[in-house]
């Protein structure tokens, strides 16, 4: 590559077909605070770990409630989740919202979703087992978050299959494996995000009518000054923590598993070392990046490295190439299961680090363990398809063979 010209990060095929990782690498290198024009004003973007990291804990500089992704719904600071959804909220109100989700993610709410999601992969590895393999991708890693949910929020496995589908739509509102690519993007992302809102203020009125220990119950429990949350508040958090797990424990499990297919040796490494398993995790996260990038918008003037970015600016953080910039990671396009220290940035740092970090780390841990079996044999057995997005890094068709 030798012109900046030829970059563009809003394009979804850079990413299906992987050029994205040469775009960044020459931004990163060339030009790491690169303004991105774009039809509607632009956005820069931020490449290097240091600038990255220090961005994420910049919270004075930088506001959150513009929403986590360019284009569609969450375009501007007016966007009318801000300061309602913890992605989309700043300090103090941030801090608020977060110690009410966090309920959803005690100790013994672990051990429920661990039990849960061992539960539904054994099932979904055995049917795969019988069947002589299966699409890793619709039939076994979805089933991550599918356990994730049925624990969090008292539903059934097809209730939270249908709320996957849902989730997946809005995040692929750009592939056509979901959506009808050529109707309207931000009408496809608004009746997405009603569909939803509807699947959730079903569960919000039965809560109320009989409450549980879950999520949704603990959302509508919530006070502020004294007084409930507003219905709208509960939704947005009730989507925030569904579109945040569904679309990312069983994406990363994809590009896992992928990396170690394509790296038989660290494959086999954690067949016969299982005590790598969370530094092998730690890898697949750094290596996946699922969300490739987050925004934030300038609260004021500002300068960031020698570019001088203005209020109002959206500025978009590249955990993406932040987790491959050779100045923190050595040899960073090798997969290594083994790397330490491994301080990746795909959960963010700061208050804003993901909510579910540990929820993530147990989902995975349980699939990989089940996966790297010595009595189980993998391997691909059709091409990979790669989501149709530049937010999130996915995969939507796997073939695997399993013996």
């Amino acid at each position: 590559m030798n012109t900046v010209l030829t970059i563009d990060l809003t394009d979804p095929d850079a990413f299906v077909e992987q050029r994205h990782h040469d775009m960044l690498a020459w931004l990163r290198e060339n030009d790491p605070v690169h303004w991105h024009a774009t039809e509607d004003g632009g956005f820069w973007a931020v490449t290097r770990y240091d600038d990255v990291a220090g961005l994420y804990t910049d919270h004075v500089g930088f506001s959150s409630e513009g929403g986590p992704m360019l284009g569609g719904s969450f375009r501007s600071q007016a966007d009318p989740s801000a300061g309602r959804m913890l992605v989309a909220s700043d300090p103090p109100r941030q801090r608020q919202i977060r110690q009410v989700v966090h309920r959803a993610f005690t100790n013994r709410m672990l051990g429920r979703i661990a039990r849960q999601v061992t539960e539904l992969v054994d099932a979904a590895v055995e049917r795969a087992l019988a069947d002589g393999g299966c699409d890793f991708a619709t039939d076994i890693a979805p089933e991550l978050p599918a356990g994730a949910v049925m624990a969090m929020m008292g539903v059934s496995h097809r209730e939270a299959r249908e709320l996957i589908d849902l989730t997946r739509k809005m995040i692929g509102f750009r592939d056509p494996v979901y959506v009808d690519t050529s109707d309207d993007e931000r009408l496809l992302l608004a009746v997405t995000q009603a569909e939803i809102f509807e699947y959730f203020a079903e569960i919000v009125r039965a809560r109320r009518r009989d409450p549980g220990d879950d999520l949704v119950s603990f959302l509508i429990e919530a006070e502020r000054n004294g007084r409930p949350w507003p219905e709208e508040d509960i939704l947005y958090n009730c989507m925030n923590v569904a579109v945040g797990g569904n679309e990312t424990s069983s994406y990363t499990a994809c590009s896992g598993l992928l990396a170690l297919l394509e790296n038989p040796g660290q494959f086999e490494s954690l067949r016969h070392r299982p005590e790598l398993m969370d530094s092998a995790i730690n890898e697949i996260l750094r290596w996946s990046s699922t969300n490739a990038y987050v925004m934030r918008v300038a609260t004021k003037d500002l300068w960031i490295g020698d570019r001088e970015v203005r209020e109002g600016d959206s500025v978009t953080l590249w955990n993406a190439s932040a987790n491959r910039d050779p100045s923190q990671f050595d040899r960073p396009d090798d997969f290594d299961i083994s790397r330490s220290p491994n301080r990746h940035l795909s959960y963010g740092i700061g208050i804003h680090r993901c909510v579910g970090a540990m929820l993530a780390q147990t989902e995975l841990g349980i699939l990989f363990r089940r996966m790297t079996d010595p009595g189980l044999n993998i391997g691909l057995s059709g091409p990979v398809r790669r989501l149709r997005s530049n937010f999130i890094q996915g995969i939507t068709r796997m073939p695997v063979v399993l013996r």
